[in-house]
């Protein structure tokens, strides 16, 4: 069996410049998924995928290897993740190296868990999935969401208007930290998440995304917050 770590980290970076080498209490953000990938003890090979010197040498810095940078068709605005796990993978088969399973962690993920991972991995194989990741519950009913018609605030679904909390059914999203995946599955069906996909649920406390300032430093207190309590 061998597993390899893919962590996407491009040089663009629209909302927050420069965003996966920005310090993040006190080391490159991109640091803390390269460190979990690492000490998880899973991976043959943990790599980052990007087109930029100086992510490369943070990356390289922290251990992970850069074997080839990426192409500039997969470097902007719309490559997609499954564009560059694809291109990896195709990458390391020129050089007669394939994986059985490869888990893409995002560089901005500080709170990301090594247990999670594990779960996830584990999950994985004794479930024969194609692919499993972390999820959250939405933290109110999308079911009762409202939007605005004409200037008026209604019900998106007007059937659920007077229905208890309580009684609908929880709804989950993306975390945006990792997708763990059978190599070869994914690259046949040419997708990460499939009808054959499953997921580990996280608490709140554990996620965080980041797009703007205001999320950044959300992160920040949740990862304090999170090692304080591990402290205990």
């Amino acid at each position: 069996m061998s597993n390899i770590a893919i962590i996407p980290a491009r040089g663009g970076s629209k909302r927050i410049p420069r965003k996966n080498c920005k310090f993040f209490l006190g080391k490159p953000i991109i640091a803390y998924s390269i460190e979990a990938a690492l000490q998880s003890n899973l991976f043959d090979e943990v790599m980052v995928s990007t087109d930029d010197t100086e992510i490369a040498e943070i990356a390289t810095q922290y251990g992970a290897s850069v074997p080839f940078f990426r192409s500039p068709k997969n470097s902007d605005d719309f490559a997609t993740t499954y564009d560059v796990i694809e291109e990896v993978l195709n990458n390391y088969a020129k050089k007669e190296m394939t994986f059985e399973y490869a888990c893409c962690l995002y560089a901005c993920a500080p709170l990301i868990q090594i247990s999670d991972i594990k779960r996830a991995f584990e999950k994985l194989k004794e479930e024969t999935r194609d692919s499993v990741f972390p999820v959250v519950p939405f933290s109110f009913p999308i079911q009762r969401a409202l939007h605005f018609i004409n200037e008026k605030i209604e019900f998106v679904n007007h059937e659920f208007a007077l229905t208890r909390s309580q009684d609908l059914e929880p709804t989950y999203h993306d975390v945006g930290q990792f997708y763990f995946m059978n190599a070869k599955t994914v690259l046949d069906k040419k997708a990460v998440l499939t009808n054959n996909s499953s997921s580990i649920i996280l608490e709140e406390t554990m996620v965080q995304d980041i797009d703007n300032e205001t999320d950044w430093k959300l992160a920040e207190l949740k990862y304090q917050l999170f090692k304080g309590n591990e402290k205990i």
